[in-house]
């Protein structure tokens, strides 16, 4: 016997860069999400976030005109964890102390889930943001050749030939001694000017040297450690404060620039619940930055998280040979998509209706009309409309006949 769709499905989500992003919030009305996923990306990492900047937000997004769908701002993504957090752990009191006091503020607006990462120097990291696919669309694209163009002759970094081996060496070099000032000017901007929604600082060369020295003691065990003595400290607050904090993967999930990384695999992840089995420490569950790895069994992870879920973005890539891979569509790829939410579904099932789980579709092809226009970068209005589209259509399909 089907079932019939109703208010009991994942919630659909979408991430808003707040009043400067060119994707509007009737924009995400027509696309069909009803919750915002946002943050004050304006205020730097480390700044403190007041209850009234926070208000002031929420009723932007909130106060609706006359006739339209309301919206809710319902998770935050993301509060930035301050670099001493990652070197010091709970040596980094006054930044620990600030952090709690963002995560008061949000709570006191009646916002309680808190996305987060804990990459070191740079986030989410591509060579491309406007790779062009056989259709005319383009996407962000890692080409693992053009990142060690960068590690090994932009960067210069120290060691940075341990890393690549010599054909990749080679292939950089003859890519380097190719490149104008401009294709120079813009890896740069790529890679270390923090795009929209990064949570580390935007860095010159010299500045970047510079900070991953500041790293050079710091190996997995260690900075695992700090996440393991943050968390410690906050989720205690959170508990209180009815705060579910879901930690974000590694993007891409692996070591760059001789930094580890330490939220990359499902053995990542258990050490820390393990670790800290508050409540408040969840999971973000995100399919495209997992899913890089080909010993990440992406529908077994989210049966056997599925109760530390309590954020999903959904996406797919599609991985390549040399470690490159793309953005591919959000049901192709190397992810099986419809497994992975088979699974959310079965778990949201036993779920009780404010404990539902939210999903947003992420990234997006820059496509149609998207191509003429200033585009926040894997944040298109008309390449995730599509693939909230086709997600929807697969919850749909799986509720049903499951």
């Amino acid at each position: 016997m089907t079932r019939v769709h109703s208010e009991q499905s994942l919630r659909q989500a979408w991430r808003w860069f707040g009043p400067h992003d060119p994707v509007s919030l009737d924009d995400i009305r027509q696309a069909g999400a009803t919750e915002v996923v946002n943050a004050l990306h304006e205020l730097k990492p480390g700044e403190v976030w007041t209850r009234e900047a926070v208000a002031a937000r929420k009723a932007l997004i909130e106060d609706t005109a006359h006739g339209r769908t309301p919206l809710r701002w319902t998770i935050v993504e993301s509060i930035p964890i301050p670099d001493d957090v990652r070197r010091l752990g709970a040596k980094a009191e006054a930044s620990i102390a600030g952090w709690i006091k963002s995560m008061e503020a949000v709570a006191a607006n009646g916002i309680h889930t808190i996305c987060y990462n804990f990459m070191p120097v740079v986030d989410w990291c591509r060579t491309d943001l406007d790779w062009v696919l056989p259709n005319g669309a383009t996407c962000l694209r890692f080409d693992a050749d053009r990142f060690a163009v960068f590690d090994l002759f932009i960067l210069e970094r120290p060691g940075a030939e341990n890393d690549h081996d010599a054909a990749r060496q080679a292939r950089a070099r003859a890519l380097f001694e190719a490149m104008s000032q401009d294709d120079i000017d813009y890896m740069v901007m790529v890679i270390a000017s923090a795009l929209p929604g990064s949570t580390t600082d935007p860095l010159s060369i010299p500045a970047f040297r510079a900070r991953l020295e500041t790293y050079r003691e710091i190996d997995g065990p260690r900075l695992r450690q700090h996440l393991i003595e943050f968390l410690q400290a906050v989720t205690p607050v959170a508990e209180k404060l009815g705060v579910t904090l879901t930690l974000h993967p590694d993007d891409p999930p692996r070591p760059l620039f001789g930094l580890p990384r330490i939220a990359s695999t499902a053995a990542d992840y258990q050490a820390l619940f393990d670790a800290v089995p508050s409540p408040a420490n969840g999971m973000c569950f995100c399919t495209g930055s997992l899913g890089v790895r080909p010993d990440n069994d992406l529908v077994a992870m989210a049966r056997q998280f599925a109760k530390r879920i309590q954020f999903v973005h959904l996406r797919a890539t599609h991985r390549e040979a040399d470690g490159s891979f793309f953005e591919s569509d959000h049901l192709d790829g190397d992810v099986d998509m419809v497994g992975v939410i088979k699974a959310l579904v079965d778990e949201n099932r036993t779920r009780t209706d404010d404990r539902k789980i939210p999903f947003r579709p992420d990234h997006g092809h820059r496509m149609l009309d998207d191509l003429k226009k200033t585009i926040t970068p894997g944040y298109a209005g008309i390449g995730r409309l599509k693939g909230l589209a086709e997600l929807r259509g697969v919850i749909r399909a799986v509720e049903q006949l499951t």
